[in-house]
């Protein structure tokens, strides 16, 4: 896939600067506490395998907002050939350095550093989640934007309205960040996909489980 500037070299868009510093005070926790799919159950997998399978062998896929690179490495175990980008240096540093035969680099989720329809598919894993609904349409235009006709995109979030804000979780590791995530129904994430040019194929919404506070909500589209 061909690529410009990215946004280590140019300033952060979206006003995610917050974000971003969050997520680099806490990278080499998170590489370490979340270093593969334990968190996910096999429900959620079955979407991810889906996904695989409809881009097909040895198909490109843009994980974006890839965190430390635990989803890429899932992807690229099961025949696909994954790209993270992340907003975060510091949880990219951590993805380069626990998966150093794959390619990370850093770039906002709203202005993808990426040519039109240069990729089969595009993983949003958990990362429209600290965007807020003013935000949201541009990320999956993005997303869009850089699959191929027919390509696939797979959106999964905490499923609800509102907002959570998740820095306590972090303060059991002695970080003091601000950090918030919204939650979005699949009906939200299927709207803004539909309006983006990509529609529903498949989606899941799983109830809350274990120690959760939310449901989650996983909705698979293809490009038109």
């Amino acid at each position: 896939m061909a690529s410009g500037p990215t946004a280590a070299d140019r300033d952060i868009s979206g006003g995610y600067a917050s974000v971003r510093d969050a997520y680099d005070t806490v990278a080499a926790d998170y590489a370490t506490y979340f270093p593969d799919t334990r968190p996910e159950t096999p429900l959620e997998l079955a979407m991810v395998d889906a996904f695989v399978a409809a881009v097909g062998e040895g198909g490109s896929v843009l994980d974006a907002g890839c965190g430390a690179g635990r989803m890429s490495r899932y992807l690229a175990d099961r025949g696909v050939r994954p790209h993270g980008v992340d907003l975060s240096p510091g949880m990219v540093a951590m993805a380069r350095r626990d998966h150093p035969d794959l390619r990370f680099d850093v770039a906002s989720l709203d202005a993808l550093p990426f040519d039109d329809a240069s990729v089969d598919g595009v993983l949003l894993w958990y990362s429209v989640i600290h965007t807020p609904p003013s935000g949201l349409a541009q990320l999956l235009t993005e997303a869009a934007r850089v699959t191929r006709p027919g390509g696939h995109l797979l959106v999964g979030a905490q499923s609800g309205h509102g907002i959570r804000d998740v820095a306590p979780s972090y303060r059991r590791f002695g970080h003091d960040i601000t950090l918030e995530r919204h939650l979005y129904t699949a009906d939200d994430l299927t709207a803004g996909l539909a309006a983006a040019g990509a529609g529903e194929a498949a989606r899941l919404v799983r109830r809350a489980a274990g120690n959760e506070r939310d449901d989650q909500a996983v909705v698979l589209a293809v490009r038109a």
